[in-house]
């Protein structure tokens, strides 16, 4: 009888502790609760306008899908250039980036996507043609990924914001099977890449590193950003025509490339932790190379198809294979290393459940904008 007594004291307590922390988070998060709200009201309002929703919708993207994202491609080089001037390293950034989009809309007649955006369905049609009118929430879809962000959530943007541009749940199957593939690939590939180093890494790569390793992973960073905007530039031009004219590519290439310094002068904002936490990413000579493993997969899966697919699916697919591949190496007790292990099993299940979360709110919102994704899906179903 005492245990029930006892039960029932602690749960009224629980409940009182619950409340003071959704205060406390409320409390903390007043500023950008508020700017979330309006940002809500602002799209209510101007989705039924088109062409402001265009570029409303547009610049929602580009920061929020790059802020997100943010961990994938430029995450490692943020964490282990931490000493460097945030400017130096955005000018860097933003200029690979205005290079790549500048050569993808000259060679390809005005399509900054390199292709992503020209992928057809099954009946020929474009699989994410623009809209003649936009529905609220593809309007809305940029706020929710930058609340999901701000939870510290590495959620897919090319199923959070592509899906409500999808006109066939054939279209939504075809990114999330090369996605999923992609990411057992790359957990594959980064459990056997590190379960072959690690002792070595382990062993050399100790005090300060040397100078051509500065110089190596600048220049991987940059290949492996270069690669991301060619696959990833679908997810924030998803908004604005499939081809740009000279003023509406100059006010897309400027947008972003001011959202960048946004990101930088933040250092990657909240979402920077998810890599922060994994071993020794601050580490020069280990963000070179998980930069240019990354860089190597997104690279082959670059030219199997046109088909988008969730960059953010392959990059917690590699750390997560690195970090067990890591962990099974380390030189430690037996108890130690199974303990060691189990951490890294639920690291990898975390950021696994965490993207997919937005997988299921994308299709969520995918069936609320689409009355034609949403009968096709309920007669697939049934």
């Amino acid at each position: 009888m005492p245990k029930t007594k006892k039960n029932k004291k602690s749960n009224p307590n629980r409940f009182r502790e619950l409340i003071y922390q959704l205060f406390d988070i409320f409390k903390e998060e007043k500023k950008f609760i508020g700017i979330t709200a309006l940002l809500f009201l602002v799209a209510g309002v101007i989705y039924p306008f088109s062409g402001v929703a265009m570029w409303f919708g547009f610049v929602l993207a580009a920061y929020s899908a790059v802020s997100n994202d943010s961990i994938q491609t430029i995450g490692t080089f943020i964490a282990s250039n931490a000493d460097r001037k945030w400017y130096v390293l955005w000018l860097y950034i933003g200029g690979i980036f205005l290079l790549t989009v500048t050569i993808g809309w000259i060679v390809n007649s005005g399509d900054v996507t390199y292709g992503r955006l020209q992928a057809t369905d099954d009946s020929g049609s474009l699989a994410f043609p623009q809209p003649d009118e936009f529905a609220f929430l593809q309007i809305a879809a940029p706020i929710f990924l930058l609340v999901l962000t701000r939870l510290r959530m590495p959620v897919s943007t090319t199923f959070l914001l592509l899906s409500s541009f999808a006109v066939s749940p054939g279209a939504v199957g075809s990114v999330i099977g090369k996605s999923i593939n992609a990411y057992f690939m790359a957990f594959a590939l980064g459990l056997i890449v590190w379960l072959a180093i690690s002792r070595l890494t382990a062993k050399y790569f100790k005090g300060k590193p040397a100078q051509w390793w500065v110089a190596a992973q600048w220049i991987t960073s940059g290949t492996l950003w270069s690669v991301w905007i060619m696959q990833d530039a679908a997810n924030i031009a998803i908004y604005l025509p499939r081809t740009l004219g000279t003023f509406q590519f100059i006010g897309f290439a400027s947008i972003v490339f001011l959202g960048l310094g946004l990101i930088f002068y933040l250092k990657g904002d909240k979402i920077q932790d998810i890599v922060n936490e994994k071993s020794e990413v601050r580490d020069i000579r280990s963000a070179t190379i998980i930069d240019f493993v990354y860089a190597l997969i997104l690279v082959y899966k670059l030219f199997i198809s046109v088909i988008p697919m969730s960059t953010t699916w392959v990059f917690i697919g590699l750390l997560g294979g690195r970090e067990l591949g890591y962990r099974i190496r380390e030189k430690t007790k037996s108890k130690s290393k199974k303990k060691r292990i189990k951490q890294a099993f639920a690291m990898i299940g975390k950021d696994l459940g965490l993207a997919t979360i937005g997988l299921i709110i994308s299709v969520i919102i995918a069936t609320s904008v689409n009355p034609q994704f949403r009968d096709q899906l309920i007669q697939l179903i049934e």
